[in-house]
């Protein structure tokens, strides 16, 4: 281990972290008034530059995804980072900051004897969150990992963003968890289908026929891909993306300069047709709307987005539906109820999710199939549910949000219940779409805004978007901005008016 003098403490600014050379390392420095704290440069989830991070609250802010981490510890406590920064030993010795260019051990929960059997269905967004804060709180029980896909827990955002586009293999999608940090505990990974769950009787028979007895379970299986009612919807040729095998699958029937028509134009179509386009493939998309995402985005921004597809090569078709698809061994034609026919080998549907919960027993679904769950991701006795299949009460009216870092929320506040805990969701919906390599940011969740406001043209460049409901702030939309957007993350954990909203913008 050996000893570096890299600032000035004069020079470090308590809003902004600094970054800094220590031999191989690459560090930064955040101030906290006398205190100077020093952790790895990157996040651990994608590696954005923490320096480019805002110090807002006693927290770090991530400024691509808003991770956020205490800025006394290096404790994550937001996701979609779910792993503490590394710390260094920091000190300053006559105005100069002095850190050690070999990482501090890291700090391990005490882990009890624990004779209860904990369960978690599915390794998603939700589900690995969910573990991470089992095994980092020091849960000692057995912990029972289930899954269908062979290698789970991996980042599944970077399918319909980077690996249909070419730029990463399905076998480069990056893990959710370390290594290192799944060997902690007792934990039992299990590949397999449940085939039932008995809450009534806490009892999981898996397709196999194994039964598991829990104490504690969450159901945290996402979603399946809709296959509309369409005759020739099961013809070769017509794929869903879910998965890294749905993502290969896809890779290989695709040729560049062929036509791929993409049936939707919600956020996974867009970004398909977006990262196909890169691909070289020739994108046609078939949408319902005259303006995309303008419900949730409003109809200027959509029509921005439209207007860029467009600018890069996609051609859209509507707004219509499809009637059929035609084909006899392979899909060969896309005939739509406007009468185009358009003629191509490869179909990708982006029709959307249902939850996938057909297997609960002992509850009653909601009409969409999801499961209603308190603040707490409470939905039973002994059991909880997280992510694209629950319904959770956000500002007192329920709601099913199928976004990656909030499953992630979800999940780590039902493991902490799991505990014992009483942890509520009080956090602020995120996500974040990258289409064309043009990256657009959500914060919140509008359902029934009757106004914008606009910072910036988004016909121009970067912009901010305010989605209000008269003067209250529900949502807000950015390309750029990071600061701004950071500091939003955890202002709009409470009630914010727009004037509050433009001041804090700039």
């Amino acid at each position: 281990m050996t000893q570096h003098a890299v600032t000035r403490v004069e020079q470090l600014d308590e809003h902004r972290p600094m970054r800094v050379q220590a031999g191989s390392e690459e560090i930064i420095l955040v101030r906290q008034g006398d205190q100077i704290h020093a952790y790895q440069g990157n996040c651990p989830h994608a590696g954005a530059p923490l320096e480019e991070g805002v110090i807002c609250g006693g927290l770090l802010v991530c400024p691509w995804h808003k991770a956020a981490f205490a800025i006394d510890d290096g404790a994550v406590c937001e996701p979609p980072a779910l792993a503490d920064l590394r710390r260094y030993r920091a000190w300053v010795q006559e105005g100069e900051v002095w850190v050690d260019d070999q990482p501090l051990p890291r700090a391990q929960s005490p882990r009890h004897s624990d004779a209860r059997c904990f369960v978690v269905i599915g390794a998603g967004a939700a589900g690995s969150a969910a573990v991470a804060t089992l095994l980092d709180h020091g849960f000692g029980g057995r912990l029972v990992w289930i899954d269908q896909e062979r290698q789970p827990a991996y980042d599944r955002t970077s399918l319909s963003k980077f690996v249909i586009a070419g730029q990463m293999s399905p076998d480069e999608v990056p893990a959710l968890l370390e290594a290192d940090a799944l060997r902690k505990g007792h934990l039992e990974r299990l590949h397999g289908k449940v085939r039932t769950l008995d809450s009534k009787h806490r009892q999981i028979t898996l397709a196999d026929g194994q039964r598991i007895e829990y104490d504690a379970a969450l159901l945290a299986t996402g979603g399946k891909p809709q296959r509309p009612a369409i005759d020739g919807v099961d013809l070769p040729g017509v794929f869903t993306l879910r998965s890294r095998e749905d993502a290969a699958r896809l890779l290989d029937a695709a040729e560049p300069g062929q036509t791929v028509v993409i049936v939707g134009d919600g956020f996974i179509g867009l970004e398909a047709a977006a990262a196909l386009r890169k691909y070289g493939l020739q994108v046609q998309v078939v949408t319902r709307h005259p303006i995309p995402l303008a419900k949730q985005l409003g109809e200027r921004i959509g029509r921005c987005i439209r207007d860029l597809h467009e600018r890069k090569g996609v051609v859209f078709h509507g707004p219509t539906e499809v009637h059929r698809f035609e084909g006899q061994d392979q899909v060969e034609a896309v005939l739509l109820s406007n009468g185009e026919r358009l003629e191509t080998s490869l179909v990708l549907l982006g029709t959307g999710v249902k939850p996938a919960t057909g297997f609960v027993q002992g509850l009653q679904l909601e009409e969409d199939k999801s499961l209603r769950v308190d603040t707490e991701m409470h939905a039973a006795d002994g059991l909880w549910a997280a992510g694209d299949i629950a319904t959770f009460p956000l500002t007192g009216r329920p709601v099913r949000i199928e976004h990656w870092r909030l499953a992630q929320q979800h999940g780590v506040i039902a493991a902490a219940n799991m505990l014992g805990e009483q942890r509520r969701y009080a956090d602020v919906p995120f996500f974040w779409t990258y289409q064309h390599g043009r990256t657009y940011e959500v914060l919140g969740h509008a359902r029934d805004w009757n106004r914008i406001e606009f910072v910036g043209e988004p016909e121009k460049g970067d912009f901010i978007a305010l989605q209000c409901v008269g003067e209250q702030v529900e949502a807000v939309i950015a390309k750029g901005y990071s600061d701004a957007m950071a500091m939003l993350s955890q202002r709009m954990k409470r009630a914010l008016s727009l004037s509050d909203a433009l001041d804090l913008i700039g």
